[in-house]
């Protein structure tokens, strides 16, 4: 009886690390490191028609600039995306 519970256990084992593999090489092991190191997302107490809070966006030249500077009290959308 012990046998067979070692075995299923084995085997279950196994399956488990197969599944977990292939969930890795799906996503790619950069992104699941990734998604256990920095995903740290809390909700926030933003409602809608709340004003953006202020931050500072980094430019390309390694200077920086807040936003609320930028954009003069005019609305501002932020797109993040590729266009590739």
């Amino acid at each position: 009886m012990i046998k067979i519970i070692k075995r299923i256990l084995l085997v279950l084992g196994i399956a488990a690390l197969g599944v977990a593999g292939y969930f890795v090489h799906l996503i790619g092991p950069r992104n699941i490191i990734g998604m256990l190191r920095y995903d740290q997302r809390h909700p926030g107490t933003l409602r809608v028609g709340d004003p953006a809070p202020d931050t500072t966006m980094a430019r390309l030249d390694g200077s920086s600039r807040r936003l609320l500077e930028r954009s003069g009290g005019r609305p501002v959308v932020l797109i993040f995306g590729s266009y590739t």
